[in-house]
């Protein structure tokens, strides 16, 4: 067990692993009966927990694992009786009031990895003092009942689905007459925005909507390379806009009508804008530390306060709870209106945009135009470095002893708040009017060989320009 203890690690959202590595059978019943002791002893365990599971290879098997384990341990389960995606299971733990949720998946990671994510009984992410709680219990005997619980087979999707077809007004989008493009990555998205269009009369195609495990040619993730086909599809099928979901749907991307991507910045502004001038629903707005500044500029227009936070959807979920938070979210396409749940859901982010193109009679590319000419171009990349531990650490060392500039750019201040942020002096920015801060920021995997690096500027081509540096200064240190 205690082997076993040092492999099952609980991380912001659960666990994760490389299946028959170290996602196994025996691993995932160590991982479930940690969430067993944590329910049985923190929750009311009568309420019971919901089990859903993704498209990935052995998640329906992995699930009734779970399932086994916390029904002998006396606490009902309710198991979905198909491939659900995780918004819709965080959303029936909500609505049915149960102790907890499993939800087996491992989001956008590649196909040879699955994992388990715990979701508490508001219907999302636990917060960190839950996670802590819950590895606590690793390794550490589960109590079994006297007899099995009940385990009930359940269809959660249609009361979720009911639920985000509510949410938004259907027949401006139908009337709008534009056409959409989704594409569900091969994950558990597939049939959702496409059931409720196609229902109310929306035009649209579907694509990458079988289930395949292997998720052939790409990872699940809605930004490139892996949605290099949904560009070519838009352009091809005449759409006005396509939305991306990743594997287990909580996230989403988009392409405008040209093909051109629509990165995860510009759909939270674009929603945002919308929900303050269109809806005027109350509430504070959230962002990450490696967002857009862009939204700055919104909620200062419309007099919204804006909280800064920590990488991870996590401490949008916390705010969610503790705060009057209308919406809130991150740079890898999470993005959570705490109105429907305190979570990410790309499904529902998928509807909203249909929405706001109907409303303002403007295509997708039409309305991130219209943000860079009034809040001023804001330009974004990240690369992911995939490097020794050494170099990782030596980057981030040198970075912290001080950087005089940066591309040629003079470094102005340094923010650290999660990971190191440099905001530079950009003369090409100067002659633009309201053009966007300069800034790189630079964070280490703190679990992985891996150090991103991001930056949000004036220009492709400046953003292009400081990026390139970024890479060169990190692999300085692999001379040394």
């Amino acid at each position: 067990m205690d082997e076993m203890k040092t492999v099952v690690k609980f991380g912001t959202d659960g666990w994760r692993g490389i299946i028959a590595d170290d996602f196994t059978y025996a691993n995932v019943r160590v991982a479930a009966a940690a969430i067993a002791n944590y329910v049985l002893e923190h929750e009311d365990a009568s309420a019971g927990v919901c089990i859903g599971y993704d498209t990935r290879f052995g998640s329906r098997s992995f699930a009734k694992i779970v399932a086994e384990v916390m029904s002998g341990a006396g606490i009902p389960v309710a198991l979905a009786v198909e491939i659900t995606p995780t918004p819709a299971l965080s959303f029936a733990v909500r609505e049915r009031k149960a102790a907890g949720g499993v939800m087996i998946t491992s989001s956008h990671n590649p196909a040879e990895w699955n994992g388990v994510k715990y979701k508490a009984s508001y219907g999302g992410s636990g917060k960190p003092s839950i996670m802590t709680a819950i590895e606590g219990y690793l390794g550490k005997p589960l109590r079994k009942a006297e007899a099995p619980a009940a385990v009930e087979t359940v269809d959660f999707a249609p009361e979720y689905i009911a639920a985000i077809a509510r949410f938004v007004d259907l027949e401006a989008i139908r009337a709008s007459g534009y056409k959409f493009l989704i594409d569900c990555m091969y994950g558990a998205g597939r049939g959702v925005v496409a059931g409720i269009f196609a229902k109310a009369g929306v035009p649209f195609v579907e694509m990458r909507n079988e289930i395949n495990p292997a998720f052939p040619g790409i990872n699940p993730e809605p930004i490139l390379p892996h949605i290099h086909a949904t560009q070519l599809a838009v352009v091809a099928e005449k759409c006005d806009a396509g939305m991306i979901t990743d594997g287990d749907a909580d996230r989403i991307g988009a392409v405008d009508e040209h093909g051109n991507v629509v990165d995860a910045h510009k759909i939270f502004a674009v929603i945002l804008k919308w929900l303050l001038e269109r809806k005027k629903w109350p509430g504070d707005v959230t962002r990450a530390f490696n967002t857009t500044k862009m939204l700055d500029r919104i909620c200062a227009k419309y007099g919204r306060t804006l909280h800064e936070h920590g990488i991870g959807f996590k401490y949008v979920c916390d705010l969610m709870l503790e705060k009057d938070i209308l919406i809130g979210g991150e740079e890898s396409g999470g993005i959570g209106i705490s109105r429907h749940l305190p979570e990410r859901d790309g499904m529902l982010n998928s509807l909203l945009l249909a929405n706001v193109m109907a409303d303002e009679k403007k295509t997708l590319g039409e309305l991130v135009a219209a943000l860079q000419e009034e809040f001023g171009e804001h330009q974004y990349g990240r690369i992911d470095m995939h490097i020794d531990e050494a170099l990782k650490q030596s980057a981030i060392a040198r970075a912290k002893a001080g950087v005089a500039d940066i591309a040629g750019l003079k470094v102005l201040r340094v923010e650290t708040m999660d990971g190191i942020k440099f905001f530079l002096e950009n003369p090409d920015c100067a002659s633009k009017p309201n053009a966007a801060e300069t800034w790189l920021l630079l964070r280490a995997s703190g679990t992985e060989p891996l150090l991103r690096v991001y930056c949000e500027s004036c220009s492709v081509e400046s953003v292009e320009k400081v990026l390139k540096a970024a890479e060169s200064f990190v692999m300085q240190g692999s001379a040394a």
